[in-house]
């Protein structure tokens, strides 16, 4: 009897912190996808201050208003592109970063209560336990690089923030998504009926995860840098396959060739699409059930979703619509590199040698 109620509560408690992991990683997704709507909005520095504590309540009353309004006032973004701004017009661009920063709060209210209850009732071992910590310190690091990067744009000069220090924010926030994605899809006994898989397998879902990241980071930088509005025809560049020309000229306006930029997200598109295909078709002759087979699915549904989302980004980059194809684009994105991480993961402990190579390996021995 007592064996029963240890395994009861155990099972119990093991249920719970995996459902509190996966509502960490949503809640992760939806935050990143606020930064992308935050970003495309020009709200990101509609507040001048960071206070961790005292700014979850927005302005309270008129005054309050006023001089949040005053301190965005005396910024360049103001003085050169929103100059003709009025209170109401503040109100708007200081909701999205006001929600985006009261995001970040809620989510480390969500992971602190939880694990503090989980702790006491033993629900968390040593291994979870360190990599929780870990990922603490990981969170607390990004809001610190948040507020860094914010600080770019607070002075006389610069309207927007730093596009570098854009794409720092974007891609920290990736790898806390991707370690969160990590240590939830460990706990889930996914590799029972997976199949075999080979070290090619699994090198060819590590090398789609590099490049995966490196063209989050060309994704950060098109946004940051509004590369875009540069060429937003497709499939050719403004009417060029490669656009030698603007490739090759120095920006007077841009620290970065929004051309290059785009031209290497384009080609980085490509070439994950392709490789995905490649994984997919290659994963299939490992085996499985039917689980198995939905988990290999899912990176080609979502990377041609993707890349479906990303021309008609890059299209409506002029109109209003922008702003929703390119929350999508960034959404699908997110998904994309949570469902390789998870192919990734019936990849590791899983894996056979050729026959012949065995035989090699038996005679060698």
């Amino acid at each position: 009897m007592i064996k029963r109620r240890y395994r009861s509560n155990s099972e119990k408690g093991r249920r719970a912190v995996n459902t509190w992991l996966i509502a960490g990683a949503a809640m992760l997704a939806i935050q990143i996808v606020l930064g992308g709507i935050t970003r495309l909005t020009g709200s990101g520095l509609s507040i001048t201050e960071w206070k961790p504590l005292l700014g979850a309540l927005p302005p309270l009353n008129e005054q309050s208003w006023q001089n949040s309004f005053h301190q965005y006032q005396q910024i360049a973004q103001f003085k050169k592109i929103n100059y003709q701004f009025t209170l109401t017009d503040y109100k708007h661009i200081f909701l999205w970063e006001w929600l985006h920063r009261e995001w970040a709060r809620l989510i480390a209210l969500v992971f602190a209560l939880p694990f503090l209850l989980f702790v006491v009732r033993g629900w968390i071992n040593r291994r979870l336990g360190i990599n929780l910590f870990i990922l603490f310190l990981l969170g607390a690091l990004q809001g610190l690089i948040g507020w860094v990067m914010v600080k770019t744009g607070l002075n006389d000069t610069a309207t927007t923030v730093n596009p570098v220090a854009l794409a720092v924010h974007f891609i920290s926030a990736m790898l806390l998504f991707s370690y969160l994605v990590v240590i939830t899809t460990r706990r889930f006994n996914l590799r029972s009926g997976a199949g075999t898989r080979s070290l090619r397998t699994q090198n060819l879902n590590s090398l789609l995860l590099i490049l995966l990241f490196v063209q989050l980071v060309f994704g950060a930088l098109m946004s940051g840098s509004h590369a875009a509005l540069y060429a937003p025809t497709w499939p050719a560049i403004n009417g060029q396959w490669i656009p030698w020309e603007a490739m090759t000229q120095a920006s007077q306006t841009k620290p970065l060739n929004p051309f290059v930029i785009q031209f290497v997200h384009r080609g980085l598109a490509y070439l994950i699409a392709i490789l995905v295909l490649i994984s997919f078709f290659t994963q299939r002759k490992s085996g499985g059930d039917k689980k198995t087979a939905l988990i290999h699915a899912l990176p080609l549904a979502l990377v041609t979703i993707q890349v479906a989302l990303g021309v008609l980004t890059l299209l409506n980059s002029p109109s209003g619509q922008l702003i929703y194809y390119a929350a999508l684009h960034q959404l699908t994105a997110i998904l994309l590199l949570a469902s390789i991480l998870v192919n990734q993961s019936l990849s590791v402990g899983k894996r056979t040698i050729s026959t012949v190579k065995l035989n090699r390996y038996r005679q060698l021995s």
